[in-house]
C-alpha cells in the first residue's frame, strides 16, 4: 500500500458534516494529486456504491469506496472528523473516514486495498493510533504499515517474527474501552491484528501462526493449533475447548454486496474470536474477485457452520446437515463470540440444517428467505418467463424466416412430412415455419412448469407442465399458463407439508406427488377455473385486436416509456414479457405483432442515442463513456437496452428522462406506422422480417435523435465539459496533465 496513500491524501481536520461532503473533500485531494481525472464523475460512482449498502461500520468508521473510470491508479484518502459523519452505521457517526478509489476493472487492486484495510481496522491499537496522531505523515505511515501503532511493538517482537512480523498472540494491547471502535471485536485487546507490518505480496500463512493474511487470500484458518493458543486467555468455560480434547471445529462463509470490505472484516473478526475461544475456525470469503472453496475435508470435519452474509451464499448445499448459524455480515463483525457460542450450543443440542435435497426451492436458494410474498411471487413468475423466452426467440425467429422465405401463405402449406422438395424455397420456408410452430407449442407448458419449479423445485415440474398443456387445450393461453404454474406449485407445497410415514418417503417424489398434484391441477384447470381464464384470454386478445388510432399510439408510447425506464430492469421486462406473450402463438394477431415491433424499437433507442451523443458532443462525456459509446452502437443495433446502463449510472437524472422521451416517441410512431414484427429479438438484423421496415427505421431514428438532443442539452446546462480533447493546445497544462473539470 506504499504508493496508495501519502500525507497529501490525509485530512486530520475534516470539517464536512455529511457523507457526500466528506467524500468530496477527500476526492478533491485525489484530484489535486492527479489520481482522479473527473471529480463529479468519480463522486457519482461513489454515490452509486453507497446506494447499494451503507459503508458505515460500528466503531466510528466510514469506508466509502468504488471502482471508477475516472481513477488513474489505486488510491486511499483518510479523513478524521471531530464532530462525526453519518455513514449509516447502527452505533452512530464515523470519525475515521477512508475513501478508497480503484480504476474501473481493477478488481485485484481494489480487493487488495479494501481487504487489507478492512482487516487492519479490526485492530483497536491501529484505530486508536489514528485517532491520537497529530501529524498527517504519521497517519499515512500507519495506514501504509510503515509505522507500528503504539502497543503493538511488543506483540510483534513476541511472535518471533522480528520487527517486521505479525504477532498472533503477544502480550495484550492496551485498549481504551471508552474509545470509539474499542468494541469492534472482543478480541481486539488480545491480539495485534492486521497486515500492517507485512508486505502486500506476503503469501498467506495459517492464521494460527500469523494473524495477517495476504489480501487476496480467500480461505483462512484460526485455530487452537498454534503454540501460543494452547491455553486461551479469555475464553470462558462455555467456549474454550478442553486441552486434552480436539478443538471444536467451525467453518464460516462471509460475503457482502460488493464482496470486499465487510466480507473481510467479518472474516477477521470471526478469526479473532475463534482464537480466543480455542476453536479451529476456517473462513471462506466469497469476495468480488471470486472465492476459493473450502476443502471438502474441512467441511466434513466441521462441528458447526457460521454464515455471515448479506447476499446468497454460493453453493450453500455443501454445508447441509450441520449445526448452522445464519446472520447478516455485520453480525459477524460486531458479535463473533456470540455466534461461536450459538453454533456450539446448537451442536450440543443436535440441531442441524436440512439435507441438500431439502435445502429450499430454486427461488429460495437465489434470494433472501425473509423476502415478502409479493417479491417471491414476482420471482416465481420471472422464473417461468426466463425459461420461456428462449423458446419464444427460437420459435419466433424460425416462423419469421419461414414467412420471409416462403411468403405470407406459408402457414397454409401442407406438412413437410407429406410434401418437401429440396430445390423449392417454399418447402424450406414451410420447414422453418413448422419447426417454429413446434417450438411455440412448448411456450405455455414451459412457462407453467418452471413457475411451479421456482415454487416447489423438481416435484413441481410434472403438474406444472400438465397444467400448461391443459391451458393450451382449453384455449386459456398465456394467462392459463400463469395460473396453472401457480396452482401446481401451491399444490405440491401443500402435499409436501403432509406428515408421511417413513416407509413411503422414498416413493413420494417419483410417484405420489406427481400423481396427486397432476390430478388436482388437471381437475381445477378443466372444471373450475379453466373456462373463466379462457374467457379472460379471449377478452384480452379482442382488446388488442381492437386497438386503432389514438389508443394504439398511446399504448406504444406507454410501452416505450417502460422499456427505457430502467434499461433492462423489472419494468423493462414487464413490457417485453407483455409483448412476447402476444406473439407466443403460431398465428399471432396483427395487433400483437405491432406491439412487439414497438417494444423492440423503443428498446433500441437508449444505447443508440448514447452512442450518437458521444460521437456528436464527446466533450460532454468522460473517456470511459466515449469508449462505451463505441460498443453501444452494436448493443443498440442488437436490441440490448442494457448498453445504456453505464451512462445512466453515471448521470441518471439526465440520461434516463432523455431515454424515456425518445423511447415513448419511437413506440408511438411504430404503432402509428403499423410496423409489425413476428420475431421477439434481433434488432436491425431482423429488419427484413418487419412489416413496413422503412417507416420502422424512421421511428427508431426519430427516437434516437430526440434522446440525443435532450441528453446533450441537459448535460450542456451544467456549463462545463467533462474532459477537453487532448489535441486542444489551449487546454493542456504546463505539467502535461489535462485540467480537472470544475
Amino acid at each position: 500500500m506504499s504508493d496508495m496513500i501519502t500525507a497529501d491524501l490525509v485530512d486530520l481536520d475534516l470539517s464536512a458534516d455529511t457523507k457526500e461532503a466528506a467524500a468530496r473533500a477527500l476526492a478533491e485531494r485525489m484530484v489535486a494529486q492527479g489520481r482522479v481525472t473527473d471529480l463529479e464523475g468519480f463522486l457519482a460512482d461513489v454515490a452509486t456504491r453507497e446506494a447499494q449498502m451503507p459503508t458505515g461500520l460500528d466503531g466510528g468508521i466510514g469506508i466509502p469506496h468504488c471502482r471508477s473510470a475516472h481513477v488513474t491508479e489505486p488510491t486511499l484518502a483518510f479523513g478524521r472528523s471531530a464532530a462525526g459523519i453519518d455513514f449509516g452505521a447502527a452505533d452512530g457517526p464515523a470519525d475515521l473516514v477512508f475513501l478508497i478509489a480503484a480504476p474501473a476493472g481493477a478488481d485485484d487492486a481494489h480487493l487488495t486495498i479494501l481487504s487489507s484495510l478492512a482487516r487492519r481496522l479490526m485492530n483497536a491499537a491501529f484505530t486508536s493510533a489514528l485517532r491520537a496522531t497529530k501529524d498527517a505523515e504519521t497517519a499515512a505511515a500507519l495506514i501504509r504499515g510503515d509505522a507500528v501503532p503504539p502497543g503493538e511493538e511488543t506483540a510483534a517482537c513476541g511472535s518471533g517474527e522480528g520487527a517486521g512480523g505479525e504477532g498472533a498472540d503477544g502480550p495484550g494491547v492496551g485498549e481504551d474501552v471508552n474509545a470509539p471502535g474499542a468494541h469492534l471485536t472482543s478480541s481486539a485487546a488480545q491480539s495485534a491484528v492486521g497486515d500492517s507490518h507485512a508486505p502486500e505480496d506476503t503469501v498467506a500463512a495459517p492464521v494460527a501462526a500469523s494473524t495477517g493474511a495476504a489480501a487476496g487470500s480467500t480461505a483462512r484458518t484460526a485455530g487452537a493449533s498454534a503454540p501460543a493458543q494452547a491455553t486461551p486467555t479469555s475464553a470462558g468455560p462455555d467456549t474454550a475447548a478442553p486441552s486434552d480434547e480436539r478443538p471444536f471445529r467451525i467453518v464460516a462463509v462471509t460475503s457482502c454486496p460488493t464482496g470486499i470490505a465487510h466480507t473481510y472484516m467479518a472474516a477477521e473478526s470471526l478469526e479473532n474470536a475463534g482464537r480466543e475461544a480455542g476453536v479451529e475456525l476456517t473462513v471462506e470469503t466469497q469476495g468480488s474477485a471470486g472465492f476459493t472453496r473450502l476443502e471438502p475435508a474441512s467441511i466434513a470435519a466441521a462441528d458447526g457452520v457460521i454464515f455471515a452474509h448479506d447476499v446468497p451464499v454460493r453453493e450453500k448445499d455443501r454445508f447441509a446437515g450441520k449445526p448452522t448459524v445464519d446472520v447478516g455480515v455485520k453480525a459477524g463483525i460486531n458479535r463473533p463470540t456470540e455466534l461461536i457460542t450459538e453454533v456450539r450450543e446448537k451442536a450440543a443440542r443436535g440441531e442441524t440444517t436440512a439435507p441438500a435435497s431439502d435445502a429450499g426451492t430454486p427461488v429460495d436458494r437465489a434470494g433472501d428467505s425473509t423476502e415478502g410474498y409479493g417479491t417471491r411471487l414476482r420471482k416465481w413468475l420471472m422464473s417461468g418467463v426466463s425459461y420461456m423466452v428462449p423458446f419464444v426467440a427460437a420459435g419466433g425467429l424460425l416462423i419469421a424466416l419461414g414467412f420471409a422465405i416462403g411468403g405470407y401463405k406459408i402457414n397454409k402449406a401442407p406438412s413437410v412430412m407429406d410434401h418437401f422438395v429440396w430445390t423449392q424455397a417454399d418447402s424450406w420456408g414451410a420447414l422453418l415455419f413448422q419447426i417454429g410452430g413446434v417450438a411455440f407449442g412448448f411456450l405455455v407448458p414451459v412457462l407453467a412448469g418452471y413457475i411451479a419449479y421456482g415454487m416447489a423445485d423438481r416435484p413441481g415440474l410434472v403438474p406444472g407442465f400438465v397444467g400448461g398443456a391443459i391451458s393450451l387445450t382449453i384455449n386459456a393461453g398465456f394467462l392459463g399458463g400463469l395460473a396453472a404454474g401457480l396452482l401446481a406449485g401451491g399444490v405440491v407445497m401443500a402435499v409436501q407439508k403432509v406428515n408421511i410415514p417413513a416407509a413411503m418417503r422414498g416413493i413420494m417424489p417419483v410417484v405420489v406427488i406427481p400423481l396427486i398434484s397432476s390430478a388436482v391441477v388437471g381437475f381445477l384447470m378443466f372444471v373450475v377455473i379453466g373456462k373463466p381464464i379462457a374467457s379472460a384470454q379471449k377478452a384480452l386478445t379482442d382488446w388488442l385486436n381492437g386497438l386503432t388510432g389514438a389508443n394504439a399510439v398511446l399504448l406504444g408510447a406507454l410501452l416505450g416509456l417502460m422499456m427505457c425506464f430502467d434499461l433492462g430492469g423489472p419494468v423493462n421486462k414487464v413490457a417485453y414479457t407483455f409483448a412476447t406473450a402476444g406473439i407466443a402463438v403460431s398465428d399471432p394477431s396483427d395487433s400483437a405483432m405491432k406491439i412487439m415491433a414497438a417494444v423492440m424499437a423503443a428498446g433500441m433507442v437508449p444505447p443508440l442515442a448514447m452512442a450518437l451523443a458521444t460521437t456528436v458532443r464527446g466533450r460532454l462525456f468522460t473517456p470511459a463513456e466515449r469508449e462505451n459509446g463505441k460498443a453501444a452502437w452494436v448493443l443498440g443495433a442488437s436490441f440490448i437496452t442494457e448498453g445504456a446502463i453505464p451512462f445512466a449510472a453515471a448521470d441518471p437524472l439526465r440520461v434516463i428522462p432523455s431515454a424515456m422521451a425518445g423511447g415513448a416517441l419511437t413506440g408511438a410512431l411504430s404503432m402509428a406506422f403499423g410496423a409489425t414484427l413476428r420475431a421477439p429479438h434481433g434488432g436491425v438484423f431482423v429488419v427484413p422480417l418487419i412489416g413496413n421496415p422503412f417507416l420502422y427505421l424512421i421511428a427508431i431514428a426519430a427516437g434516437v435523435c430526440a434522446t440525443t438532443a435532450l441528453v446533450i442539452l441537459l448535460k450542456g446546462l451544467r456549463g462545463r465539459t467533462v474532459e477537453p480533447a487532448p489535441t486542444d493546445p489551449a487546454t493542456i497544462r504546463k505539467d502535461g496533465r489535462q485540467p480537472v473539470a470544475a
